[in-house]
């Protein structure tokens, strides 16, 4: 059944060739259009209960793409990798691939919200996702959407000593060494003006009465990381 407006039709269409899905493709538009619906329009009638679903569709597309396309891998890999790919970072850039915030409903209060543009962008992907899944009960529509993206970071990640999770792999290194686990400290918090986005957030990572490096990100979890990718660079060095 389509939606009772063309235009938001029309739109939610072009998206769904965006994602690379063919044209008769089995869609629930409203279901779509809800996916691509923002709390700040509508207090019920928005993306929050699909995203809660499509946190878990993404979890699984993710560990049986893993699972068919690197069948020699170790469980613990497969945790690790799945991880990052699952990321509010990854699930932006990917939402930033398909120029979602195009299709996004969303009040214009939010969109001066530039620290919130990740997780907005990742979880109304996961909600599309979840859109995609209930369409059909299956991941039919869903892996077209992550599996050539999945193979090239994939790629990236095997190449990466830390798998790109620098503070797993900071507090593997300390405990080993150490017997115990690095600190974080936020040292800075600054204030952002709407069209400024830059970073927030600084933070240092100490070990042993010595920092073992400094980040900047738009949150204290971005930050810390950045923190923990200097110190665990340095510290590689030092093996």
């Amino acid at each position: 059944m389509t939606l009772q407006y063309p235009h938001r039709q029309k739109q939610l269409q072009n998206l769904v060739q965006k994602l690379g899905l063919p044209e008769q493709t089995p869609i629930q538009w409203q279901l779509l259009d809800l996916a691509l619906t923002h709390s700040t329009v509508s207090a019920t009638a928005n993306y929050e209960q699909l995203e809660f679903v499509g946190d878990a569709v993404v979890r699984l597309a993710t560990a049986v793409f893993l699972l068919e396309t690197y069948p020699e891998l170790p469980v613990g890999e497969f945790a690790a990798i799945r991880s990052v790919l699952v990321s509010d970072r990854i699930l932006a850039q990917l939402a930033a691939k398909y120029r979602l915030e195009h299709y996004l409903l969303v009040s214009d209060s939010a969109l001066k919200d530039k620290l919130g543009q990740e997780s907005r962008l990742a979880d109304s992907f996961e909600a599309v996702l979840a859109a995609l899944y209930l369409s059909t009960q299956t991941l039919t529509l869903v892996r077209p959407c992550l599996d050539h993206h999945f193979q090239q970071l994939v790629t990236e990640i095997l190449n990466d000593p830390a798998r790109q999770n620098y503070k797993a792999a900071l507090q593997e290194w300390s405990q080993g060494h150490y017997k115990t686990l690095p600190e974080y400290r936020v040292i800075q918090a600054r204030q952002v003006q709407d069209k400024d986005q830059g970073q927030r957030f600084t933070a240092e990572v100490w070990l042993q009465n010595e920092c073992l490096g400094q980040g900047s990100g738009r949150s204290i979890k971005a930050a810390e990381q950045a923190a923990a990718q200097v110190a665990f660079t340095l510290v590689s060095k030092r093996l």
